[in-house]
């Protein structure tokens, strides 16, 4: 494994549906969630965490981080898992490759300096690499039954509303 990855045998933090915009685009649904983690969130879901198996836990305490989540789920025969996660957050951008072949979660970060923008930045790779990305996360039937035009389609939406939430986030603070 490369050093620039980390590799948990835990799931990541599920959405909050009720803080989720969602966007269908045939076999791929996209969620936009503005996410804020503390230790008082995560210890509202802190044994459903612990119950997950694995023995790396990941960072469970010490979290004062926020910002736009993008959501990538995918629909293979009925079955509909989140196969990728972009964490555009203000302290700590990363994105998650979610392998339930493996049942691992690679964590990789993104550097703003080099990439950009975190938020742009994971929109381009959705937009962009989304079937690369998704074979990655060990989604290969759902990688093959993409429809580019109807990602396409949705994009425009998903990222009026990923902005939408960055800043109206911005304005309350």
């Amino acid at each position: 494994m490369a050093d620039h990855i980390t590799r948990y045998d835990k799931m990541p933090i599920p959405a909050i549906d009720a803080h989720t915009r969602f966007f269908e685009a045939g076999v791929i649904r996209i969620g936009v969630e503005y996410r804020v983690l503390t230790d008082d969130v995560v210890a509202a879901i802190r044994d459903t965490l612990e119950s997950a198996g694995g023995e790396e836990s990941g960072k469970l305490e010490n979290l004062d981080d926020c910002g736009v989540s993008l959501h990538v789920y995918g629909n293979d025969e009925g079955l509909e898992r989140e196969y990728l996660r972009f964490d555009c957050f203000n302290e700590e951008p990363h994105y998650h490759y979610v392998s339930w072949a493996s049942h691992t979660n690679d964590v990789l970060h993104i550097d703003p300096i080099a990439d950009g923008d975190p938020l742009t930045w994971a929109l381009e790779r959705i937009r962009y690499r989304l079937p690369q990305m998704l074979a990655r996360a060990e989604a290969h039937a759902v990688a093959a039954k993409i429809e580019p035009e109807r990602i396409e389609a949705i994009m425009p939406r998903v990222m009026e509303a990923a902005f939408a939430a960055r800043y109206a986030e911005a304005a309350q603070n």
